[in-house]
Parts: C-alpha cells; sequence; structure tokens
C-alpha cells in the first residue's frame, strides 16, 4: 500500500520540523521533502511530486499565494493545505488561497511546548490531509455514481410548483469557500429570503470569507451577529467559534449567537442551526449540504426531513470531501443530488422563477 506522499514548505526550520515530526510516526503518510519558500516549493514538486503541500502563506523570495497559483498551473493533481497565523493579515491571505484552490487550512500553533504543538498539528492536520487524498487501500474502490443513491427519489416536479420555501439554510466544511464563492455570486438582487451558512471555521476567518463573499455578491454577506433581524436577500455567516440559530419572539426572526457545546466536534455546527431551522420554518425550508468532512448536518437534516423540507446535497464529483454530503445521502435524506454548478440553478428555479411566476 502506498503512503500518501507530502512536501512541507514554510520558511520557518521550527515550523518545517514541527510539521515534519507531526506527520512522520503516520503509517499511511511519508513527509518526501522541504522548502523553505514558495520558488524552492515549485522545484521540489516538479521532482518530488507530493500528493499533498504544506504551504506557508508568509515567505521570502516568492510567497504562499504566488507559489499557489503556480502549483494549480503547473502540479494540479497535488492537494495544498495552507498554514496560516492567526490573525487578521493570515485569514484574509488564507481566504484568498482558498478561492484560487488551496483545499483546507491550519492555523499554526501557538503553544512554546514542542509536544503540544506537535500534538495539536497530529489533530488538525494529520485528519484533514487523508480526508482529501484517502489512503491507497480507499483509492482503488469504485467511484460512487453521480446520481442520487438512496432509496428516496429524486424530485418529479420542477421545484418552483413544491409548496412555499421562506429560508435557504447551508451546512458546509473543507473546500466550502470556494464552493460559497461559487454558488451565491450567481444569486440575483431581490432573492426574496435569507441564506444562514454555517462554514466550519474558527474566529476571524469567518469574518474575512464574509468580507470576500460580500465584495463577489449582488446580496450582503454579513458575519451574523445577536439579535441581527433575518431578513430577506441577505447572507447571515456563522461566526467562528459560535453557533448560530434563528429563533422567532412574537412573529419576528432574529439571529441567537451562543457558545453552547461543540457538536460533532464543531463550533459553530451545522446541526445546530439546522435543528432552529426545522424549528422555525419546518417544511418552509431548503437545506443544502455542501463539501465537507464528517457527518455534521445529518441529524439536523434528518428533522428538516421529518418536516418535509427540500434537502439539496452536493455530489461526490464535485466535492473537496465528500463526506457530509455522502452520510446526508446514504440516510436516504436528500432530495436531490447535484454537481456544484447546478446548485445556484435550482435554487432560482424554487425562488426567483416562482416569484416571477
Amino acid at each position: 500500500m502506498s503512503k500518501i506522499r507530502v512536501l512541507v514548505v514554510d520558511d520557518s526550520p521550527v515550523i518545517r520540523r514541527l510539521i515534519t515530526e507531526a506527520l512522520k510516526g503516520d503509517k499511511d503518510l511519508q513527509v518526501v521533502g522541504t522548502a523553505s519558500n514558495g520558488k524552492e516549493a515549485l522545484d521540489r514538486a516538479r521532482v518530488l511530486r507530493p500528493d499533498v503541500i504544506t504551504l506557508d502563506v508568509e515567505m521570502p523570495v516568492m510567497d504562499g499565494l504566488t507559489a499557489l497559483k503556480e502549483l494549480r498551473r503547473i502540479y494540479p493533481k497535488a492537494k495544498v493545505i495552507m498554514f496560516s497565523s492567526l490573525t487578521e493579515k493570515g485569514a484574509e491571505a488564507t481566504i484568498k488561497a482558498l478561492s484560487l484552490g488551496a483545499a483546507d487550512f491550519v492555523t499554526k500553533p501557538s503553544s512554546r511546548s514542542l509536544a503540544e504543538s506537535i500534538k495539536r498539528i497530529k489533530e488538525e492536520l494529520i485528519p484533514k490531509i487523508k480526508s482529501i487524498v484517502p489512503a491507497e487501500n480507499t483509492r482503488i474502490v469504485p467511484p460512487r455514481p453521480r446520481v442520487l443513491s438512496s432509496p428516496r427519489p429524486p424530485l418529479r416536479k420542477p421545484p418552483r410548483l413544491i409548496g412555499r420555501r421562506e429560508v435557504v439554510a447551508i451546512g458546509v466544511s473543507t473546500g466550502g469557500p470556494r464552493a460559497l464563492s461559487e454558488i451565491l455570486p450567481q444569486l440575483p438582487v431581490g432573492f426574496p429570503v435569507p441564506i444562514l451558512i454555517v462554514q466550519h471555521m474558527p474566529p476571524i476567518f469567518t469574518a474575512q470569507l464574509a468580507q470576500r463573499l460580500d465584495q463577489l455578491c449582488k446580496l450582503n454577506v454579513v458575519e451574523a451577529k445577536e439579535n441581527m433581524p433575518v431578513v430577506a436577500g441577505k447572507i447571515f455567516i456563522a461566526p467562528g467559534d459560535h453557533h448560530m440559530e434563528v429563533r422567532e419572539v412574537g412573529g419576528v426572526r432574529s439571529i441567537r449567537i451562543h457558545k453552547g457545546p461543540p457538536e460533532n466536534s464543531c463550533r459553530p455546527a451545522v446541526d445546530v442551526l439546522f435543528r432552529s431551522v426545522a424549528k422555525v420554518y419546518g417544511g418552509r425550508s431548503v437545506a443544502v449540504i455542501l463539501t465537507g468532512m464528517g457527518q455534521d448536518g445529518l441529524k439536523g437534516a434528518q428533522l428538516l426531513k421529518e418536516k418535509k423540507a427540500l434537502i439539496i446535497a452536493q455530489d461526490e464529483a464535485t466535492c473537496v470531501v465528500y463526506g457530509m454530503p455522502r452520510a446526508v445521502v446514504e440516510a436516504g435524506l436528500a432530495d436531490m443530488v447535484l454537481p456544484l454548478n447546478e446548485i445556484p440553478k435550482i435554487l432560482q428555479q424554487i425562488f426567483v422563477q416562482r416569484i416571477a411566476a
């Protein structure tokens, strides 16, 4: 069984050592080389042909963003995971990197303890590497067909003819920024319902994601805050390290933000949002499950389906990681399984064409 080949790129010898030490004990991984700047990374990638490249954002000679663009051009098969500082500048660069094709990111450890830093890198980086590049024994499994694989049949009627829908709730993780940047800018001015999004990200990063999407979209995109009114034509992104819910008091719907316990090892969690949407909107909602690792959103989707909500899942072929959508599809909850580029078209059919009709 061949191992996943990793190239480690960082201008700091300490970080290169930490990553190498964290990865070398895993039987499925092999660090095939290191580089101290983007130019070295390009040279090493041509020769070593790694499966995964961990790439620092700020480096001399050639920075991470420039290197990423070149890597995507000369060696598109390699999956890139950015290593970012937990700062506004680092978050801004990382969000841009994700939109340029980086698969995921990890924040640099802040602990002065070598053992603690290695432990944190192991816990965060190794699952991400294995989720975007499965080990050889899973690569040989034949690909799943790009059709609905659950017992539930796909919708037969045009979506605009099936009931009234008043909200879109989206759950997404690995590969999310790029997926969202493909879907949301296609939605037109006057989109008649609010859109609520949980993207698994730490603080600072969600604010930067909201700012970037706001620049790309015709609709207003904000990082959600406590008591914000939930209004049509606005997109709300859950803030990092906080759960987001929608609540209704006296007929008025607003955002609730809180730091309840993590669910599915996540905060924000998709399940928390979906439960609240099921309670407030019931079957008048559309839930969209996009690319991501794990099963967050599965339990919430079950509640929404009981209320007769419409459930849309991204297909395997267009996911960076087919984890969250797979869980929903295999549970028989997805009404539609669509490639990424079809999802904004369906949303417009459901909402925009309904209004026009």
